[in-house]
């Protein structure tokens, strides 16, 4: 690996950030010697720039009037984002937005994309049952995995599977930009993008960097976990991200034998801050064995036992979800600028 260039920390429009060039020279891991940064792949011949460089300040009125919004320059070929998400880990977030996205594809006849944007946890591979690294097409772009009829994105995909992603916020936009924007998506209805769980600077950039159509909020229904859901839901409207509704994850717990539900964590609790904040309720999953099961074996249960009682359920709120999209329409009333980039050659 020869590292081209390296500007030193400075500010850019009140964000401290520098600029990286990297040149993979042969297949293997790279970025070994870049702090905050180890155990990343790439594919064969790829060299990898990465920036985080906005608008200089000199820009003057130009750049007031491009703060006074939220920049969100649009995903080519892509539709609508719908971002899944939650205030907090271990709450089903990744699970929900798997099932959702097969759903989308095999219940709604939508081309689908799904994005896993949780560099610090990617669980897509495994939940999708994929591995390998992409390949890269003739324009430098990298060629998503598909699996039941869902094309997939992840860091997962770029790392081993116990090396740990030890980044800070300017090198976690610049890698999540690169599969957003890095990567030939195609011609896509909807992508889901599984978001990281939390609200800090990873959550927020998103939320305010990519044309979000709106998110789906995922909680279980204990109180411990609806404060963090309703935190969420309130960053996503502090950044004009419109809410398309709150899911219910582990909302009982349904015997496999003899179908007795049991509401081990409480009962509506989801449902009642849904009221109380102004969100649609969008259904309740239950904790179920063989929800977990599938998911541990990369066949979401949507995909691979239809007929069942949780992949209806997952049906429903992906038939909702679609029936928004509909309503909503494409939103042309943003500004662009350049994103940060990493640019495979």
């Amino acid at each position: 690996m020869t590292l081209l260039q390296q500007s030193p920390w400075r500010l850019f429009d009140g964000v401290v950030g520098r600029s990286l060039h990297l040149k993979l020279a042969s297949s293997g891991p790279f970025l070994e010697t870049l702090p905050h940064a180890s155990h990343l792949w790439a594919p064969q011949g790829a060299s990898f720039a990465t920036s985080t460089a906005s608008q200089s300040a000199a820009a003057g009125p130009s750049l007031a009037a491009a703060r006074a919004k939220f920049v969100r320059p649009a995903v080519v070929g892509v539709g609508h984002i719908i971002a899944v998400a939650s205030g907090k880990g271990g709450v089903g977030k990744s699970t929900t937005a798997v099932n959702l996205a097969v759903a989308l594809a095999q219940r709604c006849g939508l081309r689908v994309g799904l994005l896993d944007a949780d560099v610090y946890g990617p669980s897509v591979p495994r939940l999708m049952n994929l591995s390998g690294r992409p390949q890269v097409n003739e324009e430098k772009k990298m060629v998503p995995l598909e699996a039941y009829g869902v094309r997939c994105m992840s860091m997962g995909f770029l790392m081993e599977d116990d090396a740990p992603a030890v980044w800070r916020g300017p090198m976690v936009m610049s890698a999540l930009d690169q599969l957003l924007r890095g990567t030939a998506w195609g011609k896509l209805d909807v992508m889901v993008v599984d978001m990281p769980p939390g609200t800090g600077d990873a959550q927020i950039s998103i939320s305010q960097k990519v044309p979000l159509a709106g998110a789906v909020i995922v909680s279980t229904p204990q109180d411990i976990a609806l404060i963090d859901a309703r935190r969420g839901a309130n960053m996503f409207r502090k950044v004009e991200v419109p809410i398309l509704g709150l899911v219910e994850n582990m909302s009982y717990y349904q015997c496999p034998n003899c179908g007795h539900r049991e509401h081990v964590f409480g009962e509506e609790g989801a449902r009642k801050t849904a009221d109380e904040m102004g969100m649609e309720f969008l259904g309740e999953v239950p904790l179920h064995i063989s929800i977990r099961e599938t998911s541990d074996h990369g066949r979401p249960i949507v995909a691979s036992s239809p007929d069942s009682g949780s992949a209806n359920i997952y049906g429903a709120i992906a038939g909702r979800l679609a029936e928004k999209l509909r309503q909503k329409g494409t939103d042309e009333d943003t500004l662009s600028r350049p994103a940060p980039r990493i640019i495979i050659e």
